[in-house]
């Protein structure tokens, strides 16, 4: 009996120990929508009830946000108590104690306050209520696997971390990242931020590059993934396809960037802590499983897939997403010398595409529609001056990577 009982205690401390291991480390599938990484987030309630939304795995921000919505849900007061805030404006309020990424449980404490945003979305064209910023990502092992949709979180040292290792430098006050790079023969740092959908360098360098290399594709107009959020200057953007960039030890080729203005670009170095001429984004990290060892400085970079990412193959539309849910055209990008869509023009509102709602979509679901293979044809229903109009627009595929040798470029219109 003594045995029995004996046993019977060693697999409950067993099971609690495996409990307590398995808290540690959590691995969600993710959204990955208009190259954002978006996952489950809950926030535990009463009663063991909890709360549902979904946040932005957001690295390259140190600032917590969320929208007003979620902080009056979870009760989070006001920091400043001497006046009203504004809640067609961000301000700010308490942060949340704690919340839960599957089964893990990450405390908050560090992060005393986080801004609420209007809206029941942080940002426009996206799905989230919430950002995990750097903050509180450094306390962490963070893989974010983009092949296969997946994000694993866990305390240091509970990871298994694969790939090429890279010594990054990590601000210590807020766990941004820079990495140094080699663009044109010349070292520089560039930011790794898995929040930003596209790549951003300096304006200034940028235009240096395109006349040095006008045979390096470029284009204006911010179209998919470098209209990152549809601010009135993305229809005007430069955009380049740098042939290739050495970060880190790892070679990234035919990289979209879009330009860093120089006022944004001085803040941003800033908040760095360094010298830096921008950020690697998201879309030139698709193929791989990136994972950050915050407690050791290093990161990893893991190629799973060697297929080059079709990234520019979009109807040519910048678009800016409003308050209510709409989009409007900000511009029309040039292909080949012409409007790629000349019976559109800015301030149509886009209604559907090809029978798909946009109204309510994200940035991500709208871009998805607008996709495809070069020389087909899309559906559009636009709204002007309150009336309806149907326009067939062609996916065209902009800033062609040059062909390889012994290859023959891809077919357009």
């Amino acid at each position: 009996m003594k045995s029995a009982t004996r046993l019977i205690a060693l697999s409950l401390l067993a099971g609690s120990a495996w409990a307590q291991t398995a808290t540690r480390l959590a691995t969600v599938p993710i959204t990955l929508d208009h190259n954002r990484i978006i996952v489950d987030v809950y926030f535990p309630g009463p009663e063991g009830s909890k709360t549902r939304v979904r946040g932005w795995v957001d690295n390259g921000n140190a600032d917590l946000w969320l929208t007003d919505g979620l902080a009056k849900k979870l009760g989070l007061q006001p920091v400043d108590n001497t006046r009203e805030p504004s809640r067609d404006k961000p301000h700010k309020v308490e942060a949340p104690r704690e919340l839960l990424i599957g089964p893990m449980t990450i405390p908050l404490s560090d992060l005393k306050e986080a801004t609420a945003a209007p809206g029941n979305r942080i940002g426009g064209g996206m799905s989230a209520e919430i950002n995990l910023p750097s903050t509180l990502l450094r306390n962490y092992d963070v893989v974010v696997d983009y092949p296969n949709r997946e994000l694993t979180i866990g305390a240091p040292g509970t990871v298994h971390l694969q790939g090429m290792a890279v010594k990054p430098l990590i601000n210590a006050q807020n766990g941004l990242i820079q990495i140094p790079g080699k663009i044109e023969g010349e070292t520089h740092n560039l930011a790794l931020d898995l929040g930003a959908t596209v790549s951003f360098i300096s304006s200034d360098l940028l235009s240096q590059w395109q006349k040095a290399h006008p045979q390096w594709p470029h284009m204006t107009g911010a179209v998919g993934p470098a209209n990152m959020w549809g601010i009135k200057d993305e229809a005007s953007w430069e955009v380049l396809r740098v042939a290739q960039i050495q970060y880190g030890g790892l070679t990234l080729k035919d990289v979209v960037v879009a330009p860093f203005p120089r006022k944004e670009l001085d803040w941003f170095e800033k908040r760095a802590g360094v010298p830096t001429i921008g950020l690697i984004g998201a879309d030139a990290l698709l193929n791989y499983r990136v994972a950050l060892d915050y407690a050791h400085s290093a990161v990893y970079f893991d190629e799973l897939s060697k297929v080059p990412a079709i990234n520019m193959d979009v109807v040519g539309l910048v678009l800016h997403p409003e308050q209510d849910g709409r989009y409007t055209v900000l511009g029309v990008a040039d292909y080949e010398g012409r409007p790629s869509v000349p019976d559109v023009k800015g301030g149509d509102v886009l209604v559907s595409v090809d029978g798909g709602r946009a109204k309510g979509a994200t940035m991500g679901q709208v871009w998805s529609l607008l996709e495809g293979s070069p020389g087909t044809v899309r559906t559009l229903v636009l709204e002007r001056d309150g009336k309806q109009f149907t326009v067939r627009a062609p996916v065209d595929r902009f800033l062609a990577p040059e062909p390889k040798k012994g290859k023959v470029k891809a077919p357009t219109r």
